[in-house]
């Protein structure tokens, strides 16, 4: 079974393109959908440990811990610490479950991939990539957002260029998902069947 890394920084277009694989019939774990159902579930205890005042009606409210983490390297430390572990064992259940299924190809769409050393777990990694000001623009759209925040979110992401450099297959979403979907496609036909092993930025 062929496992797949697909990462890319904020406003990339990679949980849209996370859904052309889905299209496909790949199996994709989501680790923010994982983290947002920890946030509901097995890591509120801990996390409200940690971080007291962050939990609202039972669940860890998200933007309160945002404001106690973004920016300090020691608390955001720590709030991985008790995070990663929990969302690393729901990614070797889905893992368990695919290979179970008899998949050929699965997704693993991790945003961080590269900053925590999620590619050492991963077969190949495709990045999801836009030129800047289409990064950009989709991101101020979104509610909420500010260019400071924006910068600050980048300030703890991998530069594309460098993902680029490191990327096994590249999946450009500035052109419309469209041709995104193309290039998903390719991807799944080279990966689904026999063939060698990718080597990063080919």
């Amino acid at each position: 079974m062929w496992i797949l890394g697909l990462t890319g920084s904020i406003g990339m277009g990679k949980s849209a393109t996370a859904g052309l694989f889905r299209a496909e019939g790949v199996p994709v774990y989501d680790a923010d959908a994982a983290v947002h159902a920890l946030y509901r579930g097995d890591a509120v205890a801990p996390v409200e440990a940690a971080f007291p005042g962050v939990t609202k009606d039972g669940a860890i409210d998200r933007p309160s811990l945002s404001a106690r983490v973004l920016g300090d390297a020691e608390a955001m430390k720590r709030l991985e610490a008790i995070v990663h572990p929990l969302v690393r064992g729901r990614e070797i259940a889905f893992l368990e479950r695919a290979r179970a299924a008899g998949a050929r190809l699965v997704v693993l769409d991790i945003p961080l991939l590269f900053e925590t050393g999620g590619e050492k777990r991963v077969d190949a990694v495709a990045v999801v990539s836009a030129p800047g000001d289409v990064q950009e623009a989709r991101v101020l759209e979104r509610p909420g957002m500010t260019r400071e925040r924006f910068a600050a979110i980048l300030a703890k992401q991998l530069p594309d260029s460098l993902k680029r450099a490191r990327a096994h297959f590249l999946i450009d979403t500035g052109r419309g998902f469209e041709s995104a979907g193309h290039q998903v496609r390719g991807i799944v036909r080279a990966l689904s069947g026999p063939g060698r092993r990718p080597q990063a930025g080919k």
